[in-house]
């Protein structure tokens, strides 16, 4: 090759690099190496409900073990984080749900604050953070949040999510709310005198337990000075300490630490006993049941029936490790020589929330009883604090057995245990409790209540105890895996971590992976650190790894437009058809699964149409560029659709979105249906589908994403409805003959809130009426011309459920009659939907609508408008 032949190739090949480059992404988002396939791991498991590939592609690490139950429930864990996932508003963004179906004493859009923790140290892991941010802000930003009423651990939660996605700035904006609400706990919870905090069993989470049923309230006694709380309470307190150095305000900072120094003092002084060697509850006061008194501040079984019994152990005296709380050369080690034998808590399908020989060691068959029944929500908090023990003690695997009575082979055996837990009738599975011998979940989920519940941690303990990756404040990483080093492979890919995409591999022959033979810490598809043998290794990472310190922004957002959980008249939907037993209200609601029960889906079932269209009314024009369409697919003879359109309203007609890109390129079920176009200023969409061969479409969710100016604000709803009181006082009026007695009161049917759901209360119900018929009337100040109601009939498919008949009366010279000519649509009474009677247009000062009550449940509604025709 010539010289000029030479010098011509590297040119051309200079020329190529620099072009290249130039469409390069930067550093953080450059092409990653994979260490696992990622559909290969997804079609590995044959128990998906949720089918949407691109969402855990994009979201989760992804892991593969020799072991297949630890693998199959590690990625239903994903999947059911997804059953409760919640896209509450666009002013809150995302939440969390306890239990599948917003209980009635659930917060703003069903969260409960008891599960928070759990919740936010396994959503941290997503690769994107929102999610776990958006969750932290709600607890303190928005309206209905409970975050007291049940124990939890949110600042330390705040500051295990920085140390997976660094934002100091971010975290430091949360320091006035985490102070507010840990100064809430003092003044309601605190003793001075004692020096801890107490708590009910119940508000801990365990309703009926040992103490409790050693007072005359068996299910919210015994407020005791309980080791869990104070653990939390103490984890906090560090926390908010760590939070206010980095805010630079070093006198919280102290303030806090003497808070946290005193908490950990007072309990090892009063919550340990030498002779049973373990942290026990103390009672706050004296109690008393049957005879039997206990005394102010004597353990479990000091005092009492059972004074003297060498038992009374609870895995709640675990939960200080959960949080490395605990002095190291003091002895409290010996406590965990009681895990795994079968006369305390191993069993089978255990640990047992209470020793095995304890004398109210108690096995029900029904909800919330915590003396003996697995509890997943303290099996997560054990594994926790088991996996800070062994870590903690030594990162050589060879002196752990040797110093603690519990091995990283104890933590493989619990968390196998644990991982086969998770299975009903051969399938993934999780409620609230089981059998601890037999794994039976019979009696503790209980339909529509806990199915698929989400009160624990699983993939956390996967991370961070198996894998052993243990996050640092500064910009290194300590890997020191549980996993035995008999395995032939393990592998975390794919991790977020301080701005890194982080992969920690095991290969023992050196043949699976790629990388040689050992433990290997990669980062970006380079291999940073590596160790021949399975134990503890630190990793140096590169200092430009945090996100850039911005704090939250107040300009503008991307918001799901379509969600309205809050039950402001928009955004509303109307639909073509709607089955039986469905509801068009489900669409929007925040939440999408597709399993047929418990349901949360509009279908069109039945249908005797060929195509069936759903619409959207935003109530003002708002810039999109995103829907979402979750198509149901099941063995109801519901099928996605063969196709769909999405069209706007321009005004006059309906016209088809242009440019639309869709993401699968034919409908499907099970997961997201994605169609982007260019960003464009609407506010009706239409979605039109066609039904399958052999079947109807059904949806369990739309989303319609677009860039928003921040504070949202919800479009104000149309004039004309006279019945209109948001206010409740004045006039117009509303009473009922019958009104139940859990707050379902007559002016929550004219406040403007429209909520089929039991979370928020805002309806009127006639639960318990003794009467076949009920009525709920609307009185105006001044005589009006009426001609057409609205009524939104609540159905809890239980008490309360649609009428079979309404009559709609008015007033006229102090007597009552039914108006004229009435018109029903639909024409019999529906739940969950809007229920449309015209009448002949009349002058009156009262309207009455009457229901028959069907059956033994009883009428309800939470919203009744009255329109001038």
């Amino acid at each position: 090759m010539t010289k000029q032949r030479c010098g011509l190739l590297k040119s051309v090949c200079v020329f190529l690099f620099l072009l290249a480059s130039a469409w390069l992404p930067s550093n953080n988002q450059i092409c990653i190496a994979q260490v696992l396939d990622k559909q290969k791991q997804l079609d590995a498991q044959t128990f998906w409900d949720n089918r949407d590939w691109d969402w855990y592609k994009e979201n989760i690490p992804f892991f593969e073990c020799p072991d297949a139950d630890i693998t199959t429930t590690y990625y239903y864990r994903w999947e059911l984080l997804t059953k409760h996932l919640t896209y509450g508003s666009p002013a809150s963004g995302y939440s969390f749900t306890e239990f599948i179906d917003r209980p009635f004493w659930s917060g703003a859009y069903g969260a409960i604050s008891c599960p928070a923790g759990h919740q936010l140290y396994e959503a941290r892991w997503l690769r994107k953070p929102t999610i776990a941010r958006d969750y932290l802000r709600y607890w303190f930003r928005t309206p209905g949040a409970q975050p007291r009423n049940y124990s939890t651990w949110l600042a330390d939660s705040a500051v295990a999510l920085n140390l997976v996605h660094r934002n100091d700035s971010q975290l430091v904006d949360l320091l006035p709310d985490l102070i507010r609400n840990y100064e809430g706990w003092e003044q309601r919870h605190f003793v001075p005198s004692v020096g801890l905090f107490w708590q009910t069993g119940h508000d801990d989470g365990m309703e009926f337990n040992i103490n409790s049923r050693q007072t005359k309230d068996i299910l919210r006694g015994a407020p005791s000075y309980r080791p869990s709380f104070n653990a939390y309470m103490w984890a906090d307190a560090k926390a908010i300490a760590k939070i206010a150095l980095l805010a630079g305000k070093k006198d919280i900072a102290g303030k806090f630490e003497q808070k946290a120094a005193s908490i950990k003092s007072k309990m090892q002084e009063l919550l340990w006993d030498d002779k049973r060697q373990f942290f026990f509850p103390a009672f706050r006061d004296n109690e008393e049941r049957e005879g039997h008194a206990t005394t102010a501040l004597s353990r479990t079984h000091e005092t009492g029936e059972f004074a003297g019994d060498p038992h009374g152990r609870e895995l709640i005296g675990y939960v200080p490790w959960q949080f490395g709380m605990l002095d190291t050369n003091k002895g409290y080690e010996v406590a965990w020589s009681k895990l795994m034998d079968r006369d305390a808590f191993f069993a089978n399908f255990g640990p047992t929330t209470v020793e095995r020989n304890d004398p109210m060691f108690l096995l029900k068959n029904s909800c919330c009883w915590w003396s003996g029944q697995s509890w997943p929500y303290a099996t997560s908090q054990t594994l926790k604090a088991m996996a800070n023990v062994i870590q903690r003690n030594s990162g050589d695997r060879s002196s752990q057995t040797n110093e603690l009575p519990i091995s990283a082979k104890d933590y493989l055996d619990l968390l196998r245990i644990f991982a086969r837990s998770h299975r009903k009738d051969d399938k993934p599975y999780l409620a609230e409790a089981l059998h601890p011998d037999t794994g039976s979940f019979e009696g503790h989920d209980a339909y529509n209540h806990s199915e698929h519940y989400f009160h624990s941690s699983f993939c956390d303990l996967v991370i961070t105890g198996l894998v052993g990756l243990r996050e640092q404040s500064d910009n290194t990483l300590v890997v020191s895996p549980l996993a035995p080093p008999e395995w032939d492979y393990f592998a975390l890919d794919d991790v977020s971590y301080h701005g890194n995409r982080l992969s920690v591999i095991w290969d023992r022959l050196g043949t699976r992976y790629g990388y040689g033979i050992g433990l290997h810490a990669i980062v970006d598809g380079k291999k940073i650190a590596t160790s021949s043998e399975m134990k503890s290794m630190k990793v140096e990472l590169a200092p430009s790894i945090s996100e850039p310190e911005k704090a939250p922004s107040m300009a503008s957002a991307r918001v799901n437009y379509a969600v309205n959980n809050d039950g402001d008249y928009y955004p509303r939907l109307n639909a073509s058809f709607t089955a039986p037993g469905t509801a068009a209200s489900k669409l929007h609601d925040g939440n999408y699964w597709y399993h047929i029960n418990p349901p949360n889906r509009w279908t069109t079932g039945g249908s005797p149409n060929a195509i069936d269209w759903v619409e959207m009314d935003l109530g003002a024009i708002r810039n999109c560029d995103t829907v979402k369409l979750y198509f149901l697919e099941d063995a109801e003879s519901i099928k996605a659709p063969s196709e769909y359109q999405l069209e706007a309203w321009n005004g006059t007609e309906w016209q088809s979105l242009a440019n639309q890109s869709r993401n699968p390129k034919t409908p499907t079920g099970h997961r997201s249906n994605t169609i982007t176009f260019e960003a464009r200023s609407l506010q009706k969409l239409r979605v039109t589908m066609s039904h399958a061969a052999g079947g109807r479409t059904g949806l369990t969710e739309i989303e319609l994403w677009g860039l928003a100016e921040l504070p949202y604000v919800s479009p104000r709803p149309p004039a004309g409805n006279i019945a209109f009181n948001p206010n409740g006082s004045g006039f117009p009026k509303a009473t009922a003959s019958y009104s139940d007695r859990f707050g379902g009161q007559p002016m929550k049917a004219i406040d403007g809130k429209i909520v089929f759901l039991p979370t928020p209360m805002n309806r009127w119900t006639s639960y318990e009426s003794p009467s076949k018929s009920d009525w709920l009337e609307v009185e105006f100040e001044n005589a009006v011309i009426v001609g057409r109601i609205e009524l939104y009939i609540y159905d809890d498919r239980g008490g309360v459920q649609p009428p079979t008949a309404v009559v709609v009366q008015c007033i006229q010279d102090g007597k009552w009659f039914n108006v004229e000519r009435p018109e029903m649509s639909p024409p019999n009474p529906v739940g969950s939907a809007m229920n449309t009677v015209r009448f002949r247009p009349l002058e009156t000062t009262k309207l009455r609508v009457v229901f028959t009550n069907a059956g033994n449940a009883r009428s309800g509604v939470t919203e009744i408008e009255v329109w001038r025709e």
